[in-house]
């Protein structure tokens, strides 16, 4: 059987009947549109690759489990559980940038900060989000349109692909491009967005 020719939904099938290459064709397939998203996400090959080998871990024990339903979206799914990995790899480094008081080696009294937010730290934010609005409506429509719907709306990719009346992977791009081009401007403004 040539698995070149075959459809996702085909190397599924194949790969459930037992055919274990035709897992390894599936991934091959989707390999780059995945791994050029997560490092779009993490800017860092190294943690990117790491990223893409926990997904397609993930993806496999899914599958194995039963835990996939077929509906013809199969890399939207390896997306989304990419998109997972990568929110969990920052909430993971954020943790462990934590530094309790023992471990730095003095008392809770020896802290520069006894509460979660000051209001130095609620006004900072509110100035970073201020200016990031403002680089926004900067954008191309599209562009500012996927990124109010997204973090201002907190809709999903699919749902913005639904509203838009464009595919996933466009406004996947779309996302992608906004990024890109905020980056570009915080630069040439010399923003500290920290």
């Amino acid at each position: 059987m040539n698995l070149q020719r075959l459809s996702d939904t085909q190397l599924l099938s194949s790969y459930l009947s037992g055919d274990q290459s035709a897992i390894s064709k599936l991934i091959e397939r989707h390999k780059k549109r995945v791994s050029d998203y997560i490092h779009m996400m993490v800017k860092d090959r190294e943690v990117a690759d790491d990223i893409f080998q926990e997904t397609f871990i993930k993806v496999v024990r899914f599958i194995d489990e039963g835990r996939y339903t077929d509906n013809g979206k199969f890399l939207s799914w390896v997306l989304r559980i990419a998109h997972n990995q990568v929110i969990d790899h920052f909430r993971q480094a954020k943790q462990q940038n934590k530094v309790n008081e023992s471990d730095a080696g003095f008392d809770i009294l020896g802290t520069l900060r006894f509460s979660n937010d000051t209001i130095e730290d609620q006004m900072v934010s509110a100035q970073i989000e201020n200016d990031v609005r403002k680089l926004v409506e900067f954008l191309p429509e599209e562009q500012r349109q996927v990124v109010m719907m997204r973090y201002y709306d907190d809709l999903s990719f699919k749902e913005i692909a639904e509203q838009t009346d464009v595919s996933i992977n466009t406004a996947l791009g779309r996302m992608r491009y906004a990024l890109i081009n905020l980056r570009k401007m915080i630069r040439e403004k010399q923003l500290i967005l920290s």
